[in-house]
């Protein structure tokens, strides 16, 4: 009982605060930030990369796909530098969902290991500011929408895998998955769908609609992915900041892989509309 209110307090800390931050532009930036840095010290030491060069890179391309304008003093060449950044992030984690599948074991080497600090998880903060400024005006609701669909995931994947799951996701990595869990998952995000674009007044339902599939699945795989990393590191969590949760890494690991995929789908309807 003990156990279960400190992680409950640990993870509505962990809400309150994201919620709060996002009424300020400025606030959201921050934690961003701040949760960028701690991700990736995490990271590191699941894949046993003791250089702080990725923390320069993180800051370097986060102040500047943050504050282009005022670094460059034009916006001319952001869009296209957004698209280069996407584009090298999802064929990034296209290669972590191959290796997901055909490898017994994520490859490691030097220069991969850069890679993934860069192009899995800096970009994915870098995103997630992104979506937060779509169409370049400041609306915190479409970021909001994203994770709650992420939680309604998560929470009901668990609760109808725990209570109806019996044919195995992906069983080496993570033995508590179930397909049915995961289509429960699904499921109830696409409801949640209706009542985001209902209350949001963001996007319209049939964008939410498919923003929760794509939210659902590669927010899946994006678990898997981490707790692979984290099987291979022989750790149970990837850090201890959240009580009860583990590190910041574990509860972010969803949204994290996702936002490229995210953001690439709202670009998409921004050119069809």
């Amino acid at each position: 009982m003990k156990e279960f209110i400190i992680r409950a307090l640990s993870g509505l800390f962990y809400v309150l605060l994201l919620i709060i931050s996002l009424k300020y532009q400025t606030a959201l930036s921050i934690l961003l930030l701040v949760f960028g840095v701690i991700c990736l010290g995490e990271f590191k030491k699941l894949i046993q990369l003791k250089s702080y060069i990725p923390y320069i890179i993180f800051a370097i391309l986060f102040f500047v796909f943050g504050y282009w304008q005022l670094v460059i003093n034009s916006n001319k060449g952001l869009d296209e530098a957004t698209q280069i950044l996407m584009v090298i992030s999802i064929f990034v984690e296209l290669f972590l969902i191959k290796d997901l599948f055909s490898e017994n074991s994520i490859p490691l080497f030097v220069s991969k290991r850069f890679i993934l600090t860069t192009f899995y998880i800096s970009s994915a903060f870098i995103f997630l500011n992104l979506i937060a400024n779509y169409h370049k005006t400041y609306n915190p609701n479409i970021l909001l929408g994203s994770f709650i669909l992420i939680w309604v995931n998560d929470s009901f994947a668990y609760l109808i895998g725990k209570n109806f799951g019996k044919q195995k996701l992906f069983e080496k990595i993570s033995p508590k998955k179930t397909v049915e869990g995961f289509l429960g998952g699904l499921f109830f995000s696409c409801l949640a769908s209706y009542f985001i674009a209902t209350f949001t007044n963001t996007l319209s339902f049939t964008t939410w609609l498919i923003l929760s599939i794509i939210i659902s699945v590669f927010g899946t795989l994006g678990d898997l992915i981490e707790s692979k990393f984290k099987r291979q590191a022989k750790v149970k969590d990837s850090g201890v900041i959240m009580p009860g949760h583990g590190g910041l890494l574990d509860r972010l690991d969803s949204v994290i892989f996702a936002a490229p995929f995210i953001y690439l789908f709202l670009r998409i309807t921004q050119y069809v509309s």
